[in-house]
């Protein structure tokens, strides 16, 4: 059947669905308004800047009410005047210039803002109105009436001002000055130009020299001495003692130099170095800095509850104002912010954020229901049996061993090797001094150590891995794939074992294959169990609604929907029941599948059987691992699908069922203890102790910006048939590091033995120390950005 796009939001659409409007064609009437919206106010240039940019408006209902509570909205504020009001809305559908253009011109839809600034890398809005003319309320329904519902969490109630730290920043600015300055006015004693100003005035601009490199030497650099400094008192030899001790030589002679008129120094050469090793920690740090990788459950939580009062009202209350006692409504997909007793008759809840079961639990009056749990079906009512701080879901996720382990003390390829290079360069420096000493060529002697420790800075050593992994980050970043930080690329080169969550993971909350049992349905009767699921709200209705054939939508009458068993009513004059064997009349089978029966007009005539959908590219996936990769999966759901798994995955796949929180985090270290390394790929906070203890946790989420366990990096879904491409990658990106380490090497050991040889002077080490550095910059990203685009 032909397709093409709908203009606004660019989802393909069916030409029998299609709405066009203006010559232009719609996949539903949400698209079709906003895009109305636009034209009524003059905003159609947002289609200009990117193809189809906009995204679906989706139905909250009453969603946001809890915005009417001043109490709630006064803690969102930035900035709280009478006239002004100033909030900052985390909106994560941002993605391109069409989106940074419609919300920085939302006081063209809304008269009550005054301006809006888009910060793209954080995804936030900062929305600046008049609380006399507009509410907070309002804007959110804007946003979300326009396709850019913000996302509010009760993290946001309480985010205190972060402090920024521009430490970083100001140092690579000093030594960026200070570099620039001071080669110009190296320069015309390079060419030992004679000129009269230059001649009368030598002293001078070499003195002006030592003053501007004095800030970079100093200020700049400062973090390389206090770290080697550190270094020296814990008994260790990094990296950056023979760093700092190069550099403070070089700031020596070149003094010594100036001070006795014996020449300019290498002043150029020593402010050029800070700078390219700032800029390489600068370029790692900005590369992973945009996320958020130690979220907990506040990021998950509403802000708000409705709370019923001693007269039955109500009310929008903050959730930390949640007492035991209190009685509570949890409306249909609703979050459980707080342990409780349900009072309604019964209900169903999905807890797959917490243990991972796909399926959701049926409870009835007087159970205990959990913090965590999503409430599926009619409005319900609980008795708060604990506060926010004291929920299960808050003492799971502040049990230490779900915190992600510190990497401080992980030794990298750079630390490794400058155990070995530190002592044996100042050990060439030492000794070649002593032997030039003792045949009393005291000059010659001081200028092979300068030499020495200058040719053989290991600069280019420090900046070939953050120029590899910086770089190969951002590659990571732009495929979807976000680590914490640099070391986790080197972590993943070392991983043996791959352990895989099943649930969200492995499997798509987004599809389901669904298979028909029974007799024939034709196409009138395909209409009428469409029709009755339309009013439904139960998930596996809505998956049902979803897979079955479009058709035309008939009336429905005497609908009614009895929970955790099914539904029923009559269309046509029919009478349709859709639920469970017993609510339909059906035959009781055993089994671990999940079905849905229908009836017609009393008599059962089949069922539909759901199936977990794998994601797109498992088999090759798994395939192209398990030649490199000990392979298992982990899951909190029964067996109900171990057959076909084995039979979709490669042969010697463990697979291991019914794995609670805990049992999964005893799994990964049982496998550590057996010198495995191992590498998690999970989601939800059910995985978030395996992630943590795991030397690699990766979190699979459907959407990387709303929440994330503690873990090592957060790849999209979308991207999770590229894992061994991820993988194959990391472990290039540590053979590319290792080959600049060689070079480097090669570098240090050419110009070491023209150095002891008192064949090189300290001005012509200075030179080439800063080309050899250039050098491997440019090797390290012409290699990794190879890697990054070869083909398998």
């Amino acid at each position: 059947m032909e397709t093409q796009n709908c203009y606004h939001c660019g989802l393909e659409i069916v030409k029998k669905d299609e709405i066009v409007f203006d010559d232009k064609s719609f996949c539903c009437a949400g698209c079709k308004t906003v895009y109305e919206l636009f034209t009524q106010n003059g905003l159609t240039d947002y289609y200009d800047f990117e193809k189809s940019p906009g995204a679906t408006p989706q139905d909250i209902g009453s969603k946001y009410d809890f915005l009417d509570n001043e109490t709630i909205t006064g803690k969102l504020l930035e900035f709280n005047e009478q006239h002004t009001h100033i909030v900052s809305l985390y909106i994560p559908h941002i993605h391109c210039s069409s989106c940074i253009w419609i919300l920085e011109n939302l006081n063209r839809l809304n008269k009550g803002i005054s301006s809006s600034q888009v910060n793209f890398h954080e995804k936030k809005a900062r929305i600046v109105f008049n609380p006399e003319v507009t509410t907070l309320k309002e804007i959110v329904l804007l946003l979300n009436a326009i396709g850019y519902e913000p996302y509010i969490s009760l993290e946001n109630y309480e985010e205190k001002k972060k402090k920024v730290n521009r430490e970083l920043i100001y140092k690579l600015g000093v030594a960026f000055f200070c570099f620039g300055n001071v080669m110009l006015l190296s320069f015309p004693e390079y060419f030992e130009v004679e000129e009269y100003w230059l001649d009368n005035y030598r002293g001078f601009f070499r003195w002006l020299i030592f003053a501007l490199a004095m800030p970079s030497f100093l200020y700049s650099a400062s973090g390389y001495y206090i770290s080697a400094w550190k270094s020296i008192k814990a008994g260790m030899l990094n990296i950056e003692i023979p760093i700092a001790l190069g550099l403070i030589v070089m700031f020596v002679r070149s003094s010594v130099d100036i001070i006795f008129d014996l020449g300019s120094g290498f002043f150029d050469s020593l402010c050029g170095l800070v700078f390219f090793m700032l800029l390489g920690r600068l370029f790692q740090q900005k590369t992973y800095n945009f996320l958020s990788f130690e979220r907990d459950f506040k990021s998950y939580f509403p802000i708000a509850v409705t709370k019923l009062t001693g007269s039955r009202e109500e009310v929008s209350v903050p959730v930390y104002d949640v007492t035991p006692g209190d009685r509570l409504i949890i409306r249909n997909k609703e979050l459980i912010p707080v342990d409780g007793i349900l009072m309604s008759a019964q209900t169903e809840i999905d807890y797959s954020f917490v243990t991972g079961e796909a399926e959701p639990i049926t409870k009835k009056s007087g159970d205990k229901i959990y913090a965590g749990g999503r409430q599926l079906g009619p409005v319900v009512e609980m008795e708060v049996l604990s506060s926010v701080s004291q929920s299960y879901l808050t003492q799971l996720w502040s049990n230490e061993v779900f915190e992600k382990k510190s990497t401080e003390n992980y030794k990298t390829l750079t630390d490794t090797v400058s155990r070995y290079f530190t002592p044996a360069l100042l050990l060439i420096a030492v000794v070649s001094l002593t032997v030039w000493l003792l045949m009393g060529q005291y000059n010659t002697a001081f200028n092979v150590f300068t030499a020495v420790l200058i040719v053989a800075c290991p600069c280019a050593l420090a900046l070939s891995a953050p120029f590899t992994v910086g770089n190969v980050l951002r590659i990571m970043g732009n495929r979807k794939l976000y680590l914490k930080n640099a070391t986790v690329i080197e972590q993943m080169a070392k991983v043996d074992t791959i352990v895989f969550d099943k649930t969200g993971t492995i499997t798509t909350n987004k599809k389901s294959e669904i298979l028909y049992e029974g007799e024939e349905i034709d196409t009138k009767e395909l209409a009428f169990i469409r029709s009755m699921l339309r009013g439904s709200n139960h998930p596996l209705s809505r998956r049902l609604y979803e897979y079955l054939p479009v058709s035309q939508l008939l009336p429905v009458d005497d609908f009614e929907e009895v929970t955790g068993k099914g539904i029923h009513g009559y269309v046509n004059g029919f009478h349709i029941k859709i639920g469970s064997a017993a609510f339909t009349g059906a035959p009781q089978t055993e089994s671990l599948q999940t079905y849905v029966y229908v009836a017609l007009n009393n008599n059962y005539i089949g069922r539909f059987i759901f199936q977990n959908q794998y994601r797109e590219g498992l088999t090759e996936l798994f395939e192209s691992l398990s030649t490199n990769y000990k392979l298992k999966i982990l899951s909190g759901d029964n067996e109900g699908e171990r057959h076909a798994l084995e039979k979709l995955l490669p042969a010697g796949t463990e697979l291991v069922f019914n794995q609670k929180p805990d049992q999964k985090l005893a799994f990964i270290e049982n496998l550590q203890k057996q010198g495995r390394n191992v590498m998690m790929v999970g989601d939800g906070l059910n995985d978030a102790g395996a992630l943590a203890q795991s030397n690699v946790g990766i979190s699979v989420s459907e959407n990387v910006n709303v929440f994330s366990p503690a873990c090592d990096g957060i790849l999209d879904a979308t991207q999770f048939s590229r894992i061994a491409y991820f993988m194959k990658l990391s472990k290039n990106t540590v053979k590319t590091i290792k080959m600049s380490f060689a070079l480097s090497l090669l570098y240090n050991a050419v110009g070491l033995t023209f150095a002891v040889m008192g064949k090189m002077q300290p001005l012509f080490a200075a030179i080439i120390m800063p080309l050899s550095t250039v050098t491997i910059v440019s090797f390290v990203t012409v290699m990794s950005n190879y890697y990054a685009n070869r083909k398998k």
